[in-house]
Parts: structure tokens; C-alpha cells; sequence
């Protein structure tokens, strides 16, 4: 385990103020191996990953974020308000989100500089709806249609690879 997901791991369990007690309630895994990674002698398989960040409610990638990226977070968070009050009037449009999802979220800006209310939320529901495409698009790609799928997104790849100059829906270009 490197460093970083050791550090990381240590990070959330005093964020969310939990023991490690309770953070192997949460996980099912054992203390002594909780203490383990965190005194960097135990090396976790990717399942005792997996279920250290279902645990902490966090993406598994966020026991290997670089510390110093944190700090970009923090920045970004400052500048930005309106994300943490868009999220604290609209907590629907965030069901499912990542850390890395905020993070997205926090790290845009609007015209002239930080999100406005409205633009935070217009943001929200456009990363929502390229959620929902990924979703669509991976169902499409695992199911009998994906040789089809995977036609018609290399005929829209070759345009617009082709033809960057070509304008992109949604005002994206």
C-alpha cells in the first residue's frame, strides 16, 4: 500500500471521526487488520480496499489521491460557495455522487469567475446527464447491440475528430 492510500485511509477515518472499531463495523473487516494497514505493515488486497471506501462512503480512488491534490480541493471549494449550497438545497440532483464528482463540480467556473447558484446547478445537471449517457452507453456496449453501439460512436467520433471546428451540442464548443 503506498503511502499515500495509508496517509488517505488515515485522513478519513479522523474526518469522519470514527474508531477503528467502528470502521470495521462498517466494513466487516477485522481490527487488527484495520491497525495493519495503518501502521503500514499489512499490504490490503483490492477487495479490503473496495470495502474500506464502501465503508467510508468514498470512491476507492480517494485512498490514492495525492495529498497535495487536496489542497486544490480546499481552494477550490473556497472559491466556489454556491457548490456546498447547491448541495445542501438540492441534495437529490447529487444522489450517487463521488467525491470526484464534487470535486469536477467545484474545480469549474462561470463567467467571470466562480459558479453562481444558477450556474452550479446547471452544471450539476449536465454532468447528471453525461452520467446517465455513460450508463446507457455501457449497457449498450455489454449487451447483443454493441457491435451496433460501437459503430455508430465511431461514425460520431470521425466527425467530430475530423472536424473539430464542428460546433458541439449543448454550447460545449
Amino acid at each position: 500500500m503506498s503511502n499515500h492510500a495509508k496517509d488517505n485511509l488515515q485522513r478519513l477515518i479522523v474526518a469522519a471521526g470514527m474508531s477503528i472499531h467502528q470502521v470495521a463495523g462498517l466494513t466487516g473487516l477485522d481490527k487488527r487488520t484495520i491497525r495493519g494497514i495503518l501502521n503500514g505493515v499489512k499490504k490490503p488486497h483490492a477487495r479490503t480496499l473496495h470495502r474500506l471506501a464502501a465503508g467510508l462512503g468514498v470512491s476507492v480512488d480517494e485512498l490514492f489521491i495525492d495529498p497535495a491534490q487536496l489542497l486544490y480541493r480546499s481552494f477550490d471549494r473556497l472559491t466556489n460557495p454556491m457548490v456546498e449550497e447547491a448541495l445542501a438545497s438540492h441534495g437529490e440532483l447529487f444522489d450517487g455522487w463521488t467525491q470526484a464528482d464534487l470535486d469536477e463540480l467545484n474545480s469549474r467556473v462561470g463567467m467571470g469567475g466562480p459558479l453562481t447558484m444558477e450556474g452550479a446547478l446547471s452544471a450539476v445537471c449536465l454532468m447528471n446527464r453525461k452520467r446517465e449517457l455513460h450508463g446507457k452507453l455501457d449497457l449498450l456496449l455489454e449487451s447483443s447491440h454493441a457491435e451496433v453501439a460501437g459503430d455508430i460512436l465511431d461514425v460520431l467520433y470521425e466527425k467530430i475528430a475530423l472536424h473539430p471546428d464542428s460546433p458541439l451540442p449543448h454550447g460545449k464548443g
